[in-house]
This record gives structure tokens, C-alpha cells and sequence, in this order.
């Protein structure tokens, strides 16, 4: 009898370790950990401005994302007035490390999103440009990849914004600066450098944006021999050509006179001092002004932006509000914006190939 009940008391204690392990595997299987949340995965924002359109590879927004109850009828209709195509440079490497994290913050304002990767990538989604990766190749990107744009999504677009898949831009901010111009108007903007070029050229790494009519003036330059692939230094050799084909290269300062694009971190420009031997003093188009002063209230772009910080200056751009303050730099609206053409922007949903990408409001 004994010896019977220590048999059961054993195949009992078995048991349960057998369903114990069962249970913890389980349940440590469907945990999810800390971090970022991975776009894909991303809860809607319980309306219809929370879907990706994906069109030949193309993320498209249905509606100006924004808070549910935050006025905001002046950002809304620019974004129908100024349609912003951002494309951004990035590779297969860095699709889950940098990219994802651009597609679930700061490229949700634009209106028509490409991510330009060596290869396809139809899951992303990426477009190939058949190109090598590296440094040396970034120039080779750039061409293609606004060939491409030209070619594909011309009309869906006024202005054409390339950004590094570590720059973090506060596109309703640049909409602000561009509604002072017309997309007819062969122009580009970004963070002025000045050698090289007489009228200088723009960082790549703080992103640079092109009229439509410059963007035309670009892609008709390589059709006509006019520009090449000089250099691979992508954003010197960019604005050699543009300097060319008689685009100008526009001042996007603001009222106050304080820049807008800046090649680095927040942090760098606003408390560290750069040596008098480092390198931007000799490179930078305008006076460099070191500290609080240094970027507009109404800055457009950082670069060297981790996945981290992604989130927090998307989260102090879009949520941080000091109670009972009117901000104080607040210039009024361009008379310009009144007379630029509206196009709300609607994708067809019974398109078929289209597909529908929900993405989730991170904050």
C-alpha cells in the first residue's frame, strides 16, 4: 500500500512538472518585450488617418494625422496644399534597426512615403534601386531614386524631400517654410554649406527637399548629359548639379534668422561647443550661432537621430505642452499659402492592387 502511494504521489509530481513547464512556455512565448513596438504591430488610432496605402511600393496617408480633439485646421490645410513626397535612403541592414522606426514617427506627416534600399523589398516596403551598398554608392541612390520618384509619383507631390533613415524631420514645420514658394519655382532647401559650390549646397545628412519644377530640372540634367556622376559625395555633387541646371539654393532660416536644418543632434547644437578646428565652421553658409539661439522654435530636421531618440522628439514635437503659454514665436501664416492650389488627398479603396498597412499612434 505504501509502495503504492509513493507511485502516485511520483507520477503526480511528474505531472506536474510536465504541465508546469507546458503552462511557462506558453506563457513566455506570447510575452512581448520592452521597446520600441515594431510598426506592423502597432494598434490603429481608431480612425481612418491610422492606414498606410501601399501602392507600387509607395506608403501613402489617407488623412493629416493628428490628436483626436486638437485644433489644428491651419497644419491640416496645408498638408492638402503642400504635398510632401518623403523619401527616405536606407538598405537591408537597416530596415529593422533605423528604417521601421522612421516609418512609425516622424514620416507619418508626409503625404506620400518611399524607403529606397538597394533591393526590393515588398514586405516593408522597399523599392530597389539596383544599386551597391556604402558610402560610395550614396550618390548613385540619390540619382536613381529621383529618377524613380520622377517617373512613378510625379504628380502625387509639390515638393520631394530626401531624408537619411537616421534624420528625424518635423514635416509640418517644413510645410510652413514652403508655403512661402510655389512648387514652379526652381528652388531647394536645406542646411546651407558653402564650399565648393558658389551659391552652396545642401547637407545631406539634415535632408534637403526639391520644387517639383527642381526636381524636373534634376532628372532633365542627367537626360541631357549636363550633370553626371562626378563625385560620390552625394549631397556636394547634388548641389553642383542643381547649380547647373539654374536651381536655386533657398535660405530656410526663419523670420528671426535662426536655422531650421541641422546636421546633428538636438543636444550638440544646443549645449556642446564645437572646435574652432572642427570642420563645420569652415563648411556652414550662414554664422553659426552656438546654444538656445541655435535652431528655430519652428526647427525642421536633426541627423544622427537613434531609434530612441526617434521616439522622444516625436513625443516632445506632437504631445509636450507647457500649460497656460501661447508660444511665443508664432509668425503668421505667408500670404502665399492663401493662393496655393488645395488637393485633398484620397486613395481609392477598391483600387485593386492596393493594399491596406495599419500602423499605430506610438504615443
Amino acid at each position: 500500500m505504501g509502495l503504492l502511494t509513493t507511485k502516485s504521489s511520483l507520477l503526480a509530481f511528474h505531472l506536474g512538472l510536465i504541465a508546469g513547464f507546458i503552462s511557462t512556455f506558453y506563457l513566455v512565448g506570447n510575452l512581448r518585450l520592452e521597446g520600441p513596438p515594431r510598426p506592423s504591430a502597432q494598434s490603429p488610432r481608431g480612425s481612418r488617418d491610422s492606414e498606410w496605402f501601399v501602392e507600387k511600393l509607395a506608403l501613402f496617408r489617407v488623412a493629416h494625422p493628428h490628436l483626436a480633439g486638437e485644433e489644428s485646421s491651419v497644419s491640416d490645410d496645408l498638408y492638402d496644399k503642400v504635398r510632401i513626397l518623403c523619401w527616405v535612403m536606407t538598405g537591408p541592414q537597416n530596415l529593422e534597426r533605423k528604417a521601421r522606426h522612421v516609418k512609425a514617427t516622424w514620416s507619418r506627416h508626409c503625404n506620400v512615403v518611399l524607403f529606397m534600399s538597394s533591393v526590393q523589398d515588398e514586405n516593408f516596403p522597399t523599392i530597389g534601386l539596383g544599386t551597391k551598398e556604402g558610402r560610395d554608392q550614396l550618390y548613385w541612390k540619390t540619382i536613381r531614386a529621383f529618377q524613380y520618384v520622377h517617373k512613378h509619383h510625379f504628380e502625387q507631390a509639390d515638393w520631394f524631400l530626401k531624408a537619411d533613415d537616421d534624420t528625424f524631420v518635423v514635416v509640418d514645420n517644413l510645410r510652413w517654410l514652403l508655403s512661402n514658394y510655389t512648387p514652379d519655382t526652381p528652388i531647394y532647401f536645406g542646411k546651407r554649406f558653402r564650399p565648393f559650390a558658389k551659391q552652396g549646397y545642401m547637407s545631406g545628412g539634415a535632408g534637403y527637399i526639391l520644387s517639383k519644377e527642381a526636381l524636373q530640372r534634376f532628372v532633365a540634367g542627367f537626360d541631357s548629359k549636363v550633370c553626371s556622376h562626378t563625385s560620390s559625395v552625394e549631397d556636394l555633387a547634388l548641389g553642383q548639379c542643381m547649380e547647373k541646371m539654374g536651381v536655386a539654393a533657398g535660405d530656410s532660416r526663419d523670420s528671426e534668422g535662426r536655422e531650421t536644418f541641422h546636421p546633428f543632434v538636438p543636444e550638440s547644437h544646443l549645449t556642446e561647443k564645437f572646435s574652432k578646428s572642427f570642420w563645420y565652421w569652415n563648411y556652414c553658409y550662414y554664422p553659426i550661432v552656438e546654444g538656445p539661439q541655435c535652431c528655430s522654435d519652428l526647427a525642421i530636421s536633426f541627423h544622427y537621430v537613434n531609434p530612441e531618440l526617434m521616439y522622444t522628439l516625436e513625443y516632445l514635437t506632437y504631445h509636450l505642452r507647457a500649460y497656460g503659454y501661447r508660444y511665443r514665436y508664432h509668425p503668421p501664416l505667408p500670404e502665399n499659402a492663401a493662393h496655393l492650389q488645395s488637393h485633398p488627398q484620397g486613395v481609392p479603396l477598391e483600387r485593386t492592387n492596393m493594399t491596406t498597412l495599419q500602423t499605430e499612434k506610438k504615443m
